[in-house]
């Protein structure tokens, strides 16, 4: 039954590693085309959003332990 548990919540944190990486594409896309380099710094920001939503550990209230990182 733990494998159940939190199970929304991780599925919201996949959800939004996701988004993140997709803004960052978008980013980069318009940095290629338009703004190179804001577009590229703008990017920034979103990579690591979506590195550290995916590596965020759940407490056992199945909320994000912010304190550990």
């Amino acid at each position: 039954m733990k494998s159940l548990k939190c199970l929304p919540q991780r599925s919201f944190k996949i959800m939004l590693t996701v988004v993140f990486l997709i803004g960052a594409i978008g980013f980069i896309a318009i940095g290629f085309t338009l703004l190179p380099l804001i577009g590229f710094i703008v990017a920034i920001p979103f990579i690591v959003l979506a590195f550290y939503f995916f590596n965020a550990k759940l407490d056992d209230r199945c909320e994000i332990n912010f304190s550990h990182h």
